[in-house]
């Protein structure tokens, strides 16, 4: 069969991603022996939430893995574009700059970014600027000129890559950028959109001088259980302004109560580097079968991913809406919904997405979107287990 095929072909891409997945599980369980987690830091709290040591221990926690000084996670924020404006309204003022040198931000972003009115950024006086990325590398002399004469209070970068063509950035990638601009210029924050990336690889953004890392509680370091929620770390002069905008300047962390429980947030964190692991064989296994079928895949199946996703470029917008048709006929959850293009809240073009899964809309569980729009390429993601994938695979194998 074609799939076994490929996956022999695959053998030393597996090998790679079980001693990532080994090193980073050695690194959260270090975490969590080192913050004395224990079962009382399951249970929630009510009201003000003052003295809620599983919210504040969870907070250690993440501060240990991502090697911060500090974080913010709640599931109060209630997805990873609020985590993001939480961020960025936390660390720019009336007159500041926001430079983005990954290209253009993700749609649901552009309304935190633009409008009249609407409380956007540019509504309070900051201004947006970007620096487009030659194909999948940063530009870095157009990167260093810009920031020498805007002078950007924030430095964003996204990890992943949205609804364009280009490839997820390495934190070797970022890391040698964060370095150059640093030698030139020592203000401002440099803050990155981790969604899809955390687990990836042996490092996280704050590890090679990104001040502030943010990202959704329902991909990757939900581990598939968290129900809900996000997470903000990095350096403390950084958290402490974006924790008076998450709850009030007068309050910052000292509040903010969530009476189910923490349980699925500590659980699904020490499941997350073997659950990524299961997501991105998949996704080699999905993407080097489509490759065997004739369709060009980002990143192809012989480049490292830098993310959980994988990018299928399809030649119709027909090909398109019947690959991700069905995968969520193969999903647990909803397998008999048709998905179908529907003009989505925060989206510029018609989406069509696959999700049938138990936390609704989360990326880490098999699930697939794309703009209907070309070219037509669906941003392939998630899988708790292999096992769902490979099945997947086997379904895809009969139809193309």
């Amino acid at each position: 069969m074609l799939i076994e095929e490929c996956e022999k072909k695959l053998q030393n891409k597996f090998k790679e991603l079980e001693e990532i997945s080994f090193f980073n599980q050695k690194k959260v369980l270090d975490a969590f022996k080192e913050c004395r987690v224990s079962t009382n830091h399951f249970f929630g709290s009510s009201g003000y939430g003052y003295d809620d040591v599983g919210r504040d221990t969870l907070r250690k926690v993440y501060s240990k893995v991502f090697k911060t000084d500090d974080s913010i996670v709640s599931p109060l924020i209630t997805c990873g574009s609020h985590a993001i404006s939480i961020v960025l309204y936390g660390l720019l003022r009336p007159g500041d700059t926001l430079l983005s040198i990954s290209g253009d931000l993700y749609d649901t972003l552009k309304e935190t970014l633009f409008g009249d009115g609407n409380g956007s950024l540019e509504d309070f006086g900051i201004s947006y600027r970007q620096v487009e990325m030659n194909e999948s590398e940063f530009d870095c002399n157009a990167i260093i000129s810009t920031i020498l004469k805007l002078k950007p209070k924030v430095i964003f970068i996204q990890r992943s890559r949205g609804y364009s063509s280009r490839k997820a950035l390495s934190c070797q990638a970022m890391g040698e950028i964060f370095s150059k601009i640093r030698e030139v210029y020592k203000e401002g924050f440099i803050v990155v959109d981790n969604c899809y990336g955390e687990f990836v690889e042996k490092t996280e953004p704050t590890e090679v001088g990104a001040d502030v890392v943010v990202g959704s509680l329902i991909k990757n370091p939900g581990g598939g259980l968290a129900p809900t929620g996000g997470y903000i770390a990095g350096k403390q002069d950084a958290i402490d302004l974006i924790a008076k905008r998450f709850t009030s300047p007068s309050l910052g962390l000292e509040v903010g109560s969530f009476e189910m429980g923490y349980r699925l947030f500590y659980q699904g964190l020490f499941l997350a580097p073997h659950v990524v692991k299961e997501t991105i064989k998949g996704a080699y296994l999905v993407g080097k079968l489509m490759e065997e079928k004739g369709y060009k895949v980002i990143p192809s199946s012989e480049e490292k991913a830098f993310d959980i996703i994988k990018s299928i470029v399809f030649n119709t917008e027909e090909e398109l809406v019947k690959f991700v048709q069905n995968i969520q006929k193969i999903s647990p959850v909803d397998s008999f919904v048709l998905p179908l293009p529907w003009d989505m809240p925060g989206y510029n073009d018609k989406v069509i997405m696959a999700a049938g899964t138990f936390v609704s809309g989360a990326s880490i569980e098999l699930s697939c979107d794309s703009p209907i729009k070309k070219p037509y390429i669906a941003y392939f993601q998630g899988g708790l287990t292999y096992e769902h994938i490979k099945i997947l695979a086997e379904e895809l194998e009969k139809l193309y």
